[in-house]
């Protein structure tokens, strides 16, 4: 099994979804007066490339550690929304864009869609001009009953809650990974 590393870097200061705290990384000793390189991070757990699971929205939703560690890797398929390309700012993700790839969402399936908005991260309107997963496409793929969904924007649309709470449902509970790379 070949992994391929999907997550983007994070550096000191890295623009940050709206509503979190600000990524800080502060050297606190260093080489060779301290004989090793230490750091203090101040980030949010949504920065950069990360998931999320139920508990994210549901107060009894299970946790990270408490999801089987298969569910997190493995093959996984990539429906490409914009070959070649980065769609529009805005674009709404409808169930329309993803009934061609319908073939593709299997259930327990891991399921990577790109829009080429990945190409924006570092940058402030990546948080705020995304392609945008609309709430119904975000039931529709709930529905087939997929494991994984991954995406290259920083969450799957912009009505987030409506969109999360499709996915991340009590007997639903796609892990969702938000602000892939490449």
């Amino acid at each position: 099994m070949q992994f391929i590393d999907l997550s983007h870097s994070l550096t000191d200061g890295l623009p940050n979804f709206p509503t979190d705290p600000q990524i800080r990384i502060l050297p606190t000793s260093a080489i060779p007066a301290a004989h090793c390189n230490v750091s203090e991070l101040t980030l949010s757990s949504h920065q950069g490339t990360h998931l999320d699971a139920p508990y994210h929205f549901f107060c009894d939703g299970r946790t990270v550690e408490a999801i089987p560690l298969d569910r997190f890797y493995g093959p996984a398929t990539i429906v490409d929304l914009a070959p070649g390309e980065c769609l529009a700012p805005y674009t709404p993700l409808t169930v329309d864009h993803f009934l061609p790839h319908a073939s593709k969402f299997k259930p327990g399936a891991r399921v990577l869609y790109r829009t080429g908005w990945d190409q924006q991260f570092g940058h402030e309107h990546f948080f705020e001009a995304f392609p945008s997963l609309t709430p119904e496409a975000a039931c529709w793929i709930a529905e087939t009953g997929i494991g994984l969904l991954g995406m290259d924007t920083p969450t799957p649309g912009v009505d987030f809650i409506a969109c999360h709470l499709a996915l991340l449902a009590p007997g639903v509970e796609i892990v969702v990974v938000e602000a892939l790379a490449g």
